[in-house]
Formats: C-alpha cells, sequence, structure tokens
C-alpha cells in the first residue's frame, strides 16, 4: 500500500467547512495560490469583459469568476473564468461548463496544464483556454473526438467558439 493510499479522503461536505481557498482533487485537498497578482486580476477582467461584450442577451448561459464547480462529491475546482448554460444551481456549478480559462501562474502552471487539463478533458468541457500573461498569449483546446485538440497559440487572433451553446467570441488582441 502506497502512503498517498493511506491518506484520508474527503467529501464536498468537508470542503465547505474549511478555512482559506482550496480545491478538492479526488478526495484530496490542494492549498490555492495566495490571492492573485493586479496583472492577474486585471487579465481576467479584461477576459471576462471582452467574452461578456460578445454574449447574446438571450442566452441561457453565465460567464462566472472564481466560482466552484462540483465536479462530484470528492472534486471540486474553482477555475478562473467559465461559461456555463442552463445550470440552475447557485450554490457552486453543478455541470461541466462550455468554456473555462485559467490564468496561469507560476505556482499554478504545473496543476492547471495537467491535472486540470486531464479533468476538464475528462469532463467533456468543450473549450480550455490556458493563459500565459508573461508570454503574452493562450493555449487554446477544443474538445474532439473525447480528446482535446490544440487549437493554436493566440495573441492577436481572434476566436470563434463553435459547438457550444452560444455564439460567443473572444479577440485576444483587445485583451
Amino acid at each position: 500500500m502506497s502512503i498517498v493510499e493511506l491518506l484520508p479522503r474527503y467529501t464536498y461536505d468537508d470542503y465547505r467547512q474549511w478555512e482559506g481557498d482550496w480545491e478538492l482533487i479526488e478526495g484530496i485537498p490542494v492549498a490555492m495560490a495566495p490571492s492573485p497578482t493586479k496583472r492577474h486580476q486585471r487579465l481576467a477582467r479584461e477576459l471576462f469583459l471582452a467574452l461578456h461584450q460578445t454574449l447574446p442577451e438571450m442566452c441561457r448561459c453565465e460567464l462566472l469568476y472564481e466560482m466552484d464547480w462540483k465536479i462530484c462529491n470528492d472534486t471540486v475546482v474553482r477555475p478562473d473564468i467559465v461559461l456555463v448554460c442552463g445550470d440552475e444551481s447557485d450554490a457552486h456549478i453543478s455541470k461541466a461548463p462550455e468554456l473555462i480559462i485559467e490564468i496561469l501562474s507560476k505556482a499554478t502552471a504545473k496543476k492547471d496544464e495537467t491535472i486540470k487539463f486531464t479533468l476538464y478533458e475528462n469532463e467533456g468541457v468543450p473549450y480550455y483556454i490556458m493563459v500565459y500573461p508573461d508570454d503574452l498569449k493562450a493555449k487554446v483546446y477544443k474538445m474532439k473526438e473525447h480528446r482535446y485538440t490544440k487549437l493554436g497559440d493566440f495573441s492577436d487572433e481572434t476566436l470563434v467558439f463553435e459547438d457550444i451553446a452560444c455564439d460567443l467570441s473572444l479577440t485576444f488582441a483587445s485583451v
């Protein structure tokens, strides 16, 4: 038996009682990085506003910022920005978002590029965008045949999201 198997496993009910900022991955608590830098916050705001401007009013989708996504009873993550459609839960996101954006830092890059990449892919999130502030680019992945396919590195281009519930686009040059 490995040491990891001996560690206690936690649930959403445990998670809700913790102080501080945590995520829960398959019952294992993962401390979140310290509060985001101003640069991170500004970038998140600009991405959110750029997406919000193209979101049709009649769409049953919502853009949310740093909202818990309860994937199952032992897995809860808090993406930077999500687009979720037809989710009736008010306490947390309860279904797979159409789009997730993570803004990477040195403290979060490994988790966002590996653990969250695999988690979002397994949950069928149609679009996953990892933004690299230091490189002024974003890596965009789209779900195709149950796997992420890289659409490319974006810095000035406009991305038109296809095969999601709402017509939406993101012009990276405006961010």
